[in-house]
Formats: structure tokens, sequence, C-alpha cells
């Protein structure tokens, strides 16, 4: 079944791996990523542990080259990604996702030239983040998070259904 759990849009290239969780009484074990998944053909080069509190905000984030795969082992969080790239299918499509405990688990491959940023919804939570590449100032990008080109509102709450 494909993860479809409060998604709103949908951005070439931008692909969601479901996790499998083995629980029992003592826990759980869930398996997050292989260097063998075709979903990580981009390669690992850094991982980084980003904590962050309620309300907080981190947008918007764009690469050039470097491609992220996402992972909110605890807590929870509001995705926005918008489609920058000229030559792609759904350049200028906004996509809306959350990831958390309150979702199915999941990681989330953001392609380059894919902005990026995300909401704390939860007291706080844990973003673990792998990259293609290690951190390189010169394919670091930031568009304001009330870039009207982009027009997302970062404070809009869920929609009413």
């Amino acid at each position: 079944m494909p993860y479809t759990n409060n998604i709103t849009g949908q951005i070439a290239d931008v692909e969601i791996k479901e996790l499998i969780t083995h629980a029992d009484p003592r826990g759980f074990f869930r398996e997050v990523i292989r260097v063998t998944d075709e979903f990580f053909s981009d390669g690992f080069n850094q991982w980084s542990h980003a904590r962050n509190f309620q309300g907080v905000i981190k947008a918007w984030h764009i690469h050039r080259v470097q491609t992220d795969w996402w992972y909110c082992p605890i807590g929870n969080i509001k995705v926005a990604l918008y489609d920058t790239r000229p030559e792609s299918p759904t350049h200028g499509q906004l996509m809306e996702l959350y990831l958390g405990d309150n979702y199915p688990a999941a990681v989330l491959k953001i392609p380059p030239g894919v902005a990026h940023g995300y909401k704390v919804l939860s007291a706080e939570a844990h973003m673990l983040y792998i990259t293609s590449r290690t951190y390189d100032p010169a394919d670091e990008g930031r568009i304001p998070h009330d870039d009207p080109a982009i027009g997302y509102d970062w404070l809009a709450g869920h929609a009413i259904t």
C-alpha cells in the first residue's frame, strides 16, 4: 500500500519509502535505509541530527546537487516541498506531507532543486537526515519562508475535511 497519509500535491522524483516496524513487548526495530536500496542510489556522505522545539519552522532550503533523505523518529513535523526545477514536469508545484510518531513510518527523499522545509507540530521533534554530499556552502541555498512566488503559508493548520 503506497504512503498516502496526509499528502497534498506530488512532485516528480520525490520519493517516500515506507518503513517496516518489528514490534514486540520489549519495543521495536525499524530498518531505515540500506546502501543497496534503489531509493538510496545517490549515496551517503553525511548523517546529521537536529532537535527542534514546537512551532519551529525551518524553510526554505535548497540544493543544486545534493540529495537529502529525511526521517523523523521522535515527534511530528509538517513538511513542505516546492519544485524549482525549470525542466521538471512538476515545476512550480507544492507538496505537503507529515512525518513522525503520529504518521506511518517513512523516509522522504528530496532531490536537488526541490526547495524544502518543515514545521514542528509536537513539543519537540528530532530530524535525522542523510545527505549525498558533505556540507558545501556553495551548494546551500535559501529562499525566504514567505516568498510570494511560492505562496506557502507556514502558519496554516490542517485542512478541514
